[in-house]
Formats: C-alpha cells, structure tokens, sequence
C-alpha cells in the first residue's frame, strides 16, 4: 500500500510542477485542442500520430481543423515544450498518456475498437512503472477497466499498483464560442482510486472543472448516455417534421413557439441526418453491449432507424419539389451546399451529405457540391467521390435545377442563392425569412 501510494504521490508532484511530460496520441478534433491546453498551462507535450502528413503539417506550424488556427500552432512551436511525431517509442518517456482515437462503427454497426486496440498494444510495448494512461475515445462501458488493462497488464505490470489507469470521455464541440475544451467540464473514472487522483489532477490542471465519478464503467456510460440523449431528441423532432409536412404545418415554426416555454421542454432541430463523430456511431457501442446482457434496446434504436432514414426523406421530397416544377429527378443537375456535418465546421465526418450524394447519383442525378470549408472530398471509410467544390456564382446557381440546403454555414448569402436559384430544396430552414415560392423545406 505504501509502494502504490509513492507512486502516485511521485507522478501528483510532477503533474502539480508542470514537470510532467504529456503524451497525445491522436492528433484529429480531440487530441489537438488537448494540446493546445496542456502546453498552454505549462507542460511538455508531444503528439503522436500514424498519420506523417497531420505531423508535418503541425512541426511545420500549420494546422487542418479550421477551428484551430495555423497562427495557434506557431505559437506552439516557437515556444517550444511540443513536438508531434510518428515516433512510439518515446512513449516510454511520457509520464501520462492520453488516448483520442477513432472508434467507429464496422459494417454491421458492431463497434470497431480496433483503434483503441492497436494502440494499446503499442502503449504496452513501451509501458513503463508510474505511468498513467487515459482512454477518452467514446465506448461500451468495460472498455478501460476490462479489454485495455488486460492487453497492459500483459507486460507483468498491475494496473492500480504499477501504473494508473483512467478514463475521461471527450466532449468536444467543434466551432461552439460558447464552451472550449478548458471551460467544458471533465467526467473522470479511475480503475482504482488513486488511478482517479491522478487523473483528476492532471485535468484540474486544465479545465474549469472535473467532475469525478466512481468507476470507469460510469464514465464511460456518461458519454454514451449524453449522445443517446441528443440521438432520441432529434429523432423525435425529425420524425414530427415528416409528419407536419403532410399536415402542412411548419415543424420550425411549431419549435420556435414550443421553447417560449420556461421550463419542460428543449429546443432540438431536424436536419437532413445526422452527422460528425458522437450521434450517429455511440447510440450503436450501447446496444451492442446490451446484448451481452440479453437486453433490447429498442428505443434507441428505433431513433437510430428514423435518424438514419432523413437523408432518404430529403430525396424523397427533392423528386416531388422537381416534379412540381415538370422535371424528372434523373438527369437533373442538383447543387448540394455544404458537406460538413454542421454549420461553420470543415468535419465532413458521417456528415449526411455524403450519403445525399450517394442517393442522388443512384437517381441518375448529376450531383455538384459547394462548401467554403471543404475544397475537395477526400477518400474516406465508405465514400470515395472525388470531387471538389464549385465556386458559388450567380451564374453557376441557375445551371442547376434544385439547389438542395444540407449544411446551414454563416458565411452563405442566402437571399442572393435564393435571388438566383431555380429551386430551393431547404433542410435547416436556413432560407427563412424569404417569401420565395421556389423555396421548399424538407
């Protein structure tokens, strides 16, 4: 007890002086800006990442999330204490590790934590006594206290005794000038109440707030219950709105009167699917686990079915909005603009505007794309297009036959794509406001 108590206090010390030395690995939408706040309170970090292009682009001072500017980045490497590599091995020299890698969903929406995998055999590899390691990629709860410490604990070192395990969930949100990483507060489980001290206090030093918890397990659950919350929510008001449109009533209107309430209610918004990293995947890590437990989660993933069925639904009323005007959907010329999951970002991760794309085609629609942030469509998991933004003209507006509103960015004219549009096909009720009879919502 004695031996696991110095432990901790020795690794407290460091994290308390800023002696610690920090490791990221994962430098995408969570590992970066944890960067940012380690090195800005004073501590040596060092990103890690397989991706040589991401460590490039950060040693040279540049950065690829939009939110996130190159001019941060300089500050980072001008001041020294940071450097990102492809470079494992100096995990071995890292004091406190932390974990931001994908966990997506595979082809039968069963959880792909092969990521989190990986790289725990890798951690494993270079692990050393008095080290703590961090899981924050979002999970079924058992993840941390269960499959990463028996992949660690193969080395012969104890989790608890030799080195500390932790898990603290992500809550990024991308673009919110409201919340950022440091006033967002932190859900902390450890495996073992030190493991949770140590934890604790490497995030007091950072963020506004942590708010500990008893195990792993619960924050691990947190994070999937705060997701699976949004996930029913929008499904409710996306499936309310399929059935306004036929009663001809206007579901954004109905919402804008509904949240005057004071109390009782909550303002969600439907949209043409879901998008980015958390909704759309974490519902599917809890009702994979349920299993194990013969238990059906039928409500979350009767959300699941409705959420995933609107990017159908907007092509179901763009046909019926060109039919209106004599035109048939195939061989129209159809202008998707915006290809990030939501306003203002460059994320284009399981944005539904993808999936627009891919339905239209499938329609024989000749299908074009416009969004400031995303110049051109990489290859992704289940998309490879190949395609690049076209410039948002007035000329290039009326060569198309349905300008169809999937990503309500702020930088868009919307009274000057509606001047110039033949036909608006609106998912985020972005054009309001505008008494255009070319304008549809759906």
């Amino acid at each position: 007890m004695i031996k696991k108590e110095a432990a901790a206090n020795r690794l407290l010390e460091r994290i308390k002086e800023r002696k610690a030395f920090i490791g990221i690995i994962g430098l995408g939408y969570v590992g970066l800006p944890l960067i940012k706040e380690f090195h800005g309170a004073g501590f040596n970090v060092n990103g890690f990442d397989v991706d040589s292009q991401k460590v490039d682009a950060l040693n040279a001072g540049k950065s690829y999330i939009k939110h996130i500017p190159s001019e941060k980045i300089k500050r980072l490497i001008s001041a020294g204490r940071f450097e990102a590599t492809t470079d494992f091995s100096k995990l071995k020299k890292m004091d406190c590790i932390i974990v931001c890698v994908p966990t997506p969903l595979g082809e039968h929406r069963e959880p792909d934590l092969s990521y989190v995998f990986n790289t725990t055999r890798t951690i494993a590899r270079y692990l050393r006594k008095g080290q703590l390691i961090v899981l924050e990629s979002t999970t079924y709860p058992g993840t941390t206290d269960e499959d990463m410490k028996a992949i660690l604990e193969e080395t012969g070192l104890k989790a608890g005794k030799d080195f500390f395990l932790a898990y603290s969930p992500e809550r990024e949100d991308p673009a919110n000038k409201n919340f950022t990483t440091s006033t967002i507060p932190k859900v902390v489980g450890g495996y073992t109440r030190n493991c949770l001290k140590v934890a604790k206090t490497l995030y007091d030093s950072i963020v506004v707030r942590t708010v500990p918890v008893s195990s792993t397990k619960v924050a691990e659950a947190t994070k999937l219950l705060e997701n699976i919350y949004r996930s029913v929510n929008i499904a409710l008001v996306n499936e309310i709105k399929v059935l306004f449109d036929r009663m001809g009533i206007d579901v954004w209107e109905v919402i804008e009167a509904s949240k005057t309430k004071p109390f009782g209610f909550q303002a969600f918004y439907p949209g043409p699917g879901l998008g980015g990293h958390c909704i759309p995947i974490d519902p599917f890590y809890l009702t994979w686990k349920a299993r194990e437990y013969g238990f059906p989660t039928r409500f979350i993933e009767l959300a699941g079915e409705i959420n995933t069925a609107m990017p159908l639904y907007v092509v179901s009323r763009v046909g019926d909005a060109l039919n209106e005007k004599g035109k048939s959907i195939k061989g129209s010329k159809i202008l998707i603009l915006g290809l990030a999951y939501k306003k203002d970002v460059d994320d284009i991760r399981e944005s539904p505007s993808l999936e627009l794309i891919k339905l239209l085609r499938n329609k024989g629609v000749r299908v074009d794309y416009n969004d400031p942030y995303v110049p051109k469509i990489p290859e992704l998991r289940h998309y490879d297009f190949k395609m690049s933004s076209v410039p948002l003209t007035e000329k290039n507006l009326k060569r198309y036959d349905c300008v169809l509103i999937a990503t309500d960015h702020s930088s868009y004219d919307y009274r000057f794509i509606a001047k110039h549009s033949r036909l608006i096909v609106d998912t985020r009720n972005a054009v309001k406001g505008i008494n255009n009879r070319k304008i549809v919502k759906a």
